[in-house]
């Protein structure tokens, strides 16, 4: 009789059994949804950035109840999460769980840690993005003006709240370094218009799309300059004058983020957030001075290629110092950018299975961000698809921006790097959208750092000069392993830092000083780029060797990007199960 008892019970308790894990994968996938939902309502310019626009006329409210709000809501949707039974959840939804939880979290201990009280950087923030709201936006109908002009008409208020949370920055110290805030006000002054035609931000209603009438155009041009000159140059000279009097005078003496209150906890969290690794600095630091090491013996290969007779200091003075290096104009720097994509373009199929639909393009760096930006960065398409990706390119200062650099800095910001990535990203509509649209930096940094070395299998870096500035800038990103938790963590100089990339990397002094600036701004984000881009490689070479002649380039690559952005616990699971599936069949 007991097998047949054994049976029953199976009979009965299966179905039970299946209908309460489906009730788990409904839970789950409700809280991404409500979670999406919230976040949608909560920041109407993400809202705008993921396509959808039902709250275009509005922007963020970011004072401090609000944040408490925020919290007070995460940690809500953190116990929905906890409450749902992980076991008994398909394995593509126990994925979804862990980076949903991960992202919670990560959201939660930056919120407790008060970092909306220091909203901005030395080359970010609020009075930075809206200057460029007129890129990011739709406007292709009047209701799609009027709610630019919305939006133009609250920039004062949103500018005052943001001076709010400084200020109770100011009170709790939690401030901006005094040496980053040098030349800040380049990035607030140009907005400062008497007359609203001179701003950036009246450009939309000089050429109108056709279906707009003559009278329609007339209001909406009267509309935009009263909203710039009521509400967006006000806005921007309070903000001046805080920074001058208030904000500028507070700012601390030292560099380290070690130096906040909690800042040592601080620091280890963001260590572990934009690694996605339980690492600790000091970790990181000496994987960091491995790295500059081995880097270094790879460079003066390459020195003795190019039959230069002197030793590596001299050699990155003449990169430095030799004309013939740098572009005479920024329409040539252009130029040689758009050849170099042009020619990846037809070497992407050899390297990848499957390619995104969205195009994108390349603009320079606008001038009033330029002094204060590095090399180049990527702008994200939205997510409606109605705009390119853009590579921004920085022409100011051609001295500081060698030919030598453009193959490997191309390769990382457009493709096959950032964009490659990121387009593919939006268009896997069979993630959660959280998935779609969210990030870890470690991956997407880690990814385009590869996807420079891709060059060399795609027949890039022939000139030796060009594969010094390759490796110059793999050595950048290993350096910024060593000088981040340096001075973060142990205790080193901004002179320091300077010193160790200068005798290190080829880059100019004035990228150089840039990026240290750029570090102690925003404590361990560089950290991600060279560890992303170690554990790409360390799973490429696992694979490899486990598969032998089976192993297939695109079929890896395609592997690698088929779930979006992960840590990189989770594309190590994902490379593994590529690689069993492989040896498999």
């Amino acid at each position: 009789m007991r097998p047949v008892v054994g049976l029953f019970f199976l009979l009965v308790c299966l179905p039970a059994m299946s209908a309460a894990m489906a009730d788990d994968a409904q839970d789950l996938h409700r809280l991404f949804d409500d979670a999406w939902e919230y976040d949608l309502q909560e920041d109407p310019l993400w809202a705008t950035h993921v396509g959808d626009h039902r709250a275009n006329d509005r922007l963020p409210d970011v004072g401090s109840p609000a944040q408490q709000r925020r919290l007070g809501k995460k940690r809500e949707f953190l116990k929905r999460l906890e409450a749902i039974n992980r076991a008994a959840l398909q394995p593509q939804d126990q994925a979804n769980y862990d980076i949903f939880g991960r992202l919670l979290r990560d959201e939660i201990a930056e919120t407790e840690f008060e970092t909306h009280l220091t909203p901005i950087t030395n080359r970010s923030g609020f009075h930075i993005e809206f200057a460029e709201l007129a890129k990011n936006v739709p406007l292709n109908t009047v209701q799609d003006y009027d709610n630019y002009v919305a939006r133009l008409n609250a920039f004062s208020d949103y500018t005052r709240q943001h001076i709010e949370l400084m200020r109770e920055g100011m009170k709790q110290g939690l401030v901006l370094p005094a040496i980053v805030l040098e030349g800040y006000q380049d990035a607030i002054k140009p907005h400062m218009v008497d007359d609203a035609e001179q701003s950036l931000l009246f450009a939309p209603f000089r050429k109108f799309p056709e279906r707009i009438d003559d009278a329609e155009r007339q209001r909406l041009r009267k509309a935009g300059e009263a909203a710039i000159r009521e509400s967006v140059a006000p806005g921007y000279r309070a903000f001046l004058e805080f920074m001058q009097h208030e904000y500028v005078p507070a700012a601390r003496g030292s560099i380290a983020a070690a130096a906040l209150p909690r800042g040592r906890e601080f620091y280890q969290h963001r260590v572990r957030k934009f690694t996605t690794l339980d690492l600790t600095p000091e970790e990181v630091h000496q994987t960091g001075l491995k790295e500059v090491a081995r880097i270094r013996e790879e460079m003066h290969a390459v020195i003795r290629k190019t039959g230069f007779e002197g030793d590596f200091a001299a050699f990155v003075e003449h990169l430095r110092t030799d004309s013939k290096f740098y572009a005479n104009s920024p329409e040539q720097l252009m130029k040689e950018t758009a050849y170099v994509l042009k020619k990846m373009d037809g070497k992407l199929p050899e390297l990848f299975g499957r390619l995104p639909r969205t195009p994108y393009g390349i603009r320079p760096v606008p001038d009033y961000i330029a002094p204060k930006t590095t090399a180049a960065y990527y702008s994200v398409p939205p997510g409606d698809g109605s705009r390119a990706g853009y590579y921004y390119v920085n022409t100011y200062n051609l001295k500081s921006r060698p030919l030598y650099e453009i193959e490997a800095l191309s390769l990382h910001e457009a493709v096959p790097g950032h964009h490659l990535q990121l387009a593919l990203q939006q268009e896997l509509t069979d993630l959660p959208k959280f998935r779609r649209f969210a990030g870890f930096t470690a991956f997407i940094e880690g990814w385009a750092l590869y996807a420079e070395r891709l060059g060399l299998e795609a027949g890039f870096y022939e000139d030796p000069y060009s594969d010094f500035g390759r490796l110059s800038y793999e050595m950048w990103r290993a350096t910024r392993l060593v000088v981040d938790t340096g001075m973060h963590y142990l205790g080193w100089t901004r002179e320091q830092a300077i010193d160790f990339m200068a005798q290190n990397t080829a880059l100019s002094l004035h990228n150089i000083e840039s990026e240290v600036d750029r570090y102690i701004a925003w404590p361990g984000q560089a950290l991600a780029y060279k560890t992303g881009e170690l554990k790409i490689r360390e799973l490429r070479k696992r694979a490899e060797d486990a598969l032998g002649e089976r192993f297939n380039v695109r079929d890896f690559h395609d592997v690698v990007l088929a779930s979006g952005s992960v840590p990189l616990d989770v594309l190590e699971q994902n490379v593994q199960q590529y690689v069993r599936e492989t040896e498999a069949k």
